[in-house]
């Protein structure tokens, strides 16, 4: 149990269409998940945990009336110039022809920073989901825990409901379904034996199925290429061993997940945060959940507003290509955040 004070904001969460406000208590232990209560949870790529248990749930839309002042369209930076990321996808290829690892997804970290005072990202949150509606928008502003997360994530990471599990890993992505190519489909399906994977180990044997395999997805501004995997948890199994066998997602590190983790701890220059971890809500007293992935989105860190962009490098990866990608990947969203509401 843990008391909170007023510190730029009161805690909340908008997650699944409900605000979650009353903030009960904070834990980093993922057993809290199978206890009892409804939870926020935000996962960062490195494995922080933050787990917040809110008294009220009600579905509502999130509070308005303040503008949203982003910084200014030219103050952003990346972790990885153009050049240095040109050089971590050729040094990834390297590595795929050398048998170290088959994919890996690179990325890097845009960062502009804010205005003085507290942040306080509801304006954004509510500027996104008017301008970019996305399938796991959400919401987790957890003041005291220097927790300030927005996300307009398009994708699942995992869904639980009771023992059945779903996972639904984007890999692919265009302006439209024409820019869909070979190698994106050859990387999907690649990532999808992995998630396979993962889940198996918590899973009942002969459990796993594929559904939806290469599925078009349509969002503002570009289109994905998504395929589902589903499972049944095996009994005794709960959050704690589903997170420990599939975190961190498999479309955003790569395969073999070990090797492709090693590869992103040589090659990007800064830590991933929020971007690419997990986002979402957990009800521990009917059993359900759904966690997305950490993309498309924004948080706050040493007066910094920062966004994630990447993309998943094979054998068959152009280097301008896949830099290309991670710029209309970051696009529109920037652009939202970097502008007011009336512009």
């Amino acid at each position: 149990m843990s008391t909170w004070s007023d510190n730029g904001g009161e805690p909340l969460a908008h997650l699944g269409g409900q605000l979650a406000t009353g903030l009960v208590e904070l834990s980093d232990d993922p057993r809290v998940l199978d206890s009892s209560g409804r939870w926020a949870v935000v996962v960062t790529f490195e494995g922080r945990l933050r787990c917040a248990r809110f008294s009220s749930w009600r579905f509502a839309a999130l509070p308005s009336g303040r503008r949203w002042r982003g910084p200014d369209p030219r103050a952003w930076t990346s972790s990885l110039d153009h050049a240095e990321y040109l050089a971590a996808v050729a040094e990834t290829r390297e590595r795929i022809a050398a048998g170290t690892v088959y994919q890996a997804n690179i990325c890097r970290v845009l960062s502009a920073p804010l205005g003085g005072g507290t942040p306080d990202l509801v304006p954004l949150a509510a500027l996104l989901a008017e301008r970019h509606p996305a399938p796991f928008a959400g919401l987790v502003r957890l003041p005291d825990a220097g927790v300030h997360v927005v996300t307009a994530s398009p994708e699942l990471f995992l869904q639980r409901d009771g023992r059945r599990i779903t996972s639904s890993p984007i890999k692919g992505t265009g302006r439209t379904v024409a820019d869909i190519t070979g190698k994106d489909v050859a990387e999907n399906v690649m990532i999808v034996d992995l998630v396979r994977n993962d889940l198996s180990r918590v899973c009942e044997t002969g459990s796993i199925a594929v559904r939806d395999l290469l599925a078009i997805e349509k969002h503002p501004g570009l289109v994905h290429l998504v395929s589902t995997v589903t499972g049944r948890l095996v009994a005794g199994a709960g959050w704690p061993e589903l997170l420990a066998a599939a975190f961190p997602p498999g479309s955003v590190t790569g395969a073999p997940k070990s090797s492709a983790l090693a590869t992103i701890a040589d090659l990007e220059s800064v830590p991933r945060g929020p971007y690419c971890g997990a986002v979402g809500w957990v009800d521990a007293d009917t059993g359900r959940g759904e966690l997305a992935v950490g993309i498309r989105t924004f948080w706050v860190s040493g007066g910094m507003l920062r966004f994630g962009t990447g993309a998943g490098i094979t054998w068959g990866s152009v280097p301008e290509r896949e830099w290309r990608e991670t710029e209309l990947k970051a696009e529109r969203l920037v652009g939202l955040a970097s502008a007011e509401p009336d512009m």
